[in-house]
């Protein structure tokens, strides 16, 4: 895709009313949405995959056209703002070539998908002999081929080392299933049967939909639900700029990183945007933001619209997402080559950890100021944790792939704390995958599975708490482990003087001599039965000063296991004694608390500016806790071995800077 703009075809137009009645078309508009829920429920019911299972997937309603007219209500954000894109590739790769019975699968992230792991299945709807409509599910199949089991190949610099990619193909033909087709897709994955399940799985729920909308076009006739789709989209765009006449108008902007890119070596990656609002819609402008980086954390035009789209969207959270909400956005995402808009044949695999969950977040922080009664700091960023190879438990050694990602912590808000242990915002409907299913298909024991101490970053409004997951191999061979995630370096940031979360990383065998630190992206470690391994989420950035947080909340924190007694000393100033703890009789010290607030207050300007090498040995040392290091100094290091990163500290201390000390009184 050369036009770094939304395309003109995605865009439904400011038409007038259809002239529908309103009940009609409120029955119809309601009704597309329960065809679309009712794939859901399909795919739910009949997948192979347990990560499709634990509800990675989508699903969609498009026109004609291939834009969408709805989405499905539980739907993850990431692929919300891509399904239309595929459909479109679907028609301009067969054009007339389409039949009814025909079914069309597309993984291909340069042609507007996500990664290779998120498969789609696109079947067209015909009504009277012509395309009315196109009915898509995408889910994230667990293998797709290329390096490492679970195809995240941390160090893959180009996509062929990161699995299949499938541009447009035909997989049924006219009702005829193409078995040779399919099973050259399948066989390049290490469990072709389960992708084989998942294919059919997939392709049925795209049937119910048909179903579903054909039944609706016999009760109120073609003409008239093709007309609400055009409609239900028009609506949307309508609502959109309706709500934007209240809102100022003006230019935003901000920035947000990539730990680092492999290629340049330490320093952060900056993602540019900036948000614009002229009276005739929502734009935004990437330029700016860096060139690809040398691994697999960049993002494709498909996920970058989609970022920008759900990121938007979470500040219109009542109003319907189709293609009427992408008509009122526009988007320059500069040219391809950047971390934002990567183009072929750059590695992306990684987006949603890199590029896709900072657009989010600073679309976040530019919202916050148009409309701060609806602020939020920085969210937990998306992690996957990898380990895969063989199950001696069963004969013949069969490939298993321990697929595991965590809950975390949302950013504290203008008017409460952040959400605690809960979904990232890459897809506020993605489940925790139980540990007794896990367990079942793959050598792998959950030792614990906790909230993390401490992980909300403070503030006047805490931001929610973090997990801790740790586990253990038992009968594994020839198994390797990979981590995508970032967010060791650019921690989770407060807004309007809140503070930072933790930094995400995972451990191997923590507490023994052969301890490692393996950080928080990383491709192909050999692991073994018996080695053990833990990593925690971060919690949400703190919203307001942590100092005027009401030392009774602090304490309820504490009484939670939320905060430490240390950390609500050192982050909230709120000294608190332990009377009897296991019973939770706790009480605060408010002389105590009155001084050791104006302490902190006369000193922290000072703390920001602390040699950092200093700071870094006092860290190696013992003499300083990390949180302090990254709390109060500002200091980013390699948290396993202690090493400065001068140019990443610098950044870091100029964004805490701006959004937490610029607010501190």
């Amino acid at each position: 895709m050369t036009d770094t703009t939304l395309a003109p075809s995605t865009a439904p137009g400011r038409q007038a009313p259809s002239g529908l009645d309103p009940v009609t078309f409120e029955v119809l508009k309601n009704a597309f949405a329960t065809s679309v829920d009712l794939m859901s429920e399909q795919i739910l019911r009949t997948c192979y995959s347990f990560v499709i299972y634990s509800r990675d997937f989508s699903s969609a309603l498009c026109d004609a056209r291939g834009n969408t007219v709805m989405q499905g209500s539980g739907d993850i954000a990431v692929h919300v703002g891509t399904l239309h894109f595929q459909c479109q590739a679907v028609l301009e790769e067969f054009g007339s070539d389409i039949h009814p019975g025909d079914v069309f699968a597309i993984n291909d992230p340069y042609r507007g998908g996500t990664h290779f792991n998120d498969v789609s299945f696109i079947r067209p709807i015909f009504s009277e002999g012509e395309v009315i409509a196109f009915a898509q599910n995408k889910g994230h199949w667990a293998d797709i081929g290329g390096n490492v089991p679970g195809s995240f190949d941390v160090n893959a610099k180009e996509h062929f080392g990161e699995g299949l990619r499938i541009t447009p193909v035909r997989i049924w033909s006219k009702g005829v299933f193409l078995h040779d087709v399919a099973q050259l897709l399948v066989s390049n994955t290490r469990a072709p049967q389960q992708a084989m399940g998942d294919l059919h799985a997939q392709s049925e729920a795209t049937a119910v939909c048909e179903r579903e909308v054909l039944r609706l076009v016999g009760k109120y006739s073609k003409d008239t639900v093709v007309a609400a789709m055009q409609e239900t989209q028009d609506y949307v765009e309508r609502t959109v700029l309706r709500r934007l006449e209240s809102l100022p108008r003006g230019e935003w902007e901000t920035v947000d990183y990539i730990d680092f890119d492999p290629g340049k070596g330490e320093g952060l990656v900056p993602i540019r945007i900036k948000l614009m609002l002229d009276g005739s819609g929502i734009h935004y402008d990437l330029t700016g933001s860096a060139p690809a980086v040398e691994t697999f954390l960049n993002s494709g035009y498909g996920t970058t619209f989609s970022a920008i789209y759900a990121g938007t969207k979470t500040f219109f959270p009542d109003v319907p997402l189709n293609s009427g909400f992408y008509a009122a956005v526009t988007a320059e995402i500069g040219p391809e080559g950047t971390v934002v808009n990567a183009g072929w044949p750059h590695a992306v695999t990684g987006f949603c950890s890199g590029p896709y969950e900072k657009l989010m977040n600073g679309i976040f922080e530019l919202w916050s100021r148009i409309m701060p009664e609806r602020a939020m700091a920085c969210a937990f960023n998306l992690e996957y944790l990898l380990v895969g190879g063989r199950d001696a438990r069963d004969a013949g050694n069969p490939y298993f792939m321990w697929y595991d990602w965590m809950a975390g912590g949302w950013g504290g808000r203008a008017s409460k704390d952040g959400a605690g242990a809960t979904a990232p915002v890459f897809g506020p409907g993605l489940a925790v995958q139980p540990v007794e299913g896990q367990e079942r298909l793959s050598p792998v024991l959950t030792t614990m599975h906790a909230i993390a101490v401490d992980s909300g970053g403070p503030g006047r409004h805490r931001g929610g708490c973090g997990i801790e997951k740790g586990g253990i191999l038992t009968d594994a061979v020839s198994t390797v482990m990979s981590y995508c995630c970032d967010r060791a370096r650019s921690i989770t940031w407060g807004i309007e003087g809140g503070l930072p979360s933790i930094p995400h990383g995972v451990w191997l065998n923590k507490g023994t001599a052969d301890e490692r630190f393996l950080g928080s992206n990383f491709s192909s470690v050999p692991v073994a039965s018996g080695d053990a391994f833990t990593r925690p989420s971060a919690g949400g950035g703190g919203y307001g000063d942590p100092l005027e947080r009401g030392p009774e909340e602090v304490l309820e924190d504490v009484i939670d296991g939320y905060v430490s007694l240390e950390r609500a000393a050192k982050d909230y100033g709120v000294v608190i004694r332990g009377i009897d703890p296991e019973l939770d009789r706790f009480e605060i010290d408010v002389e105590a608390t009155e001084a050791l607030r104006t302490e902190i207050r006369t000193l922290r300007p000072g703390w920001l500016s602390d040699d950092a090498e200093t700071v870094a040995a006092r860290y190696r040392s013992g003499e300083l806790p990390m949180l302090d290091v990254i709390r109060r100094h500002g200091v980013i290091l390699d948290w396993g071995t202690g090493e400065l990163y001068p140019t990443t500290t610098a950044q870091y201390r100029e964004l805490m800077q701006r959004r937490s000390a610029a607010h501190w009184q």
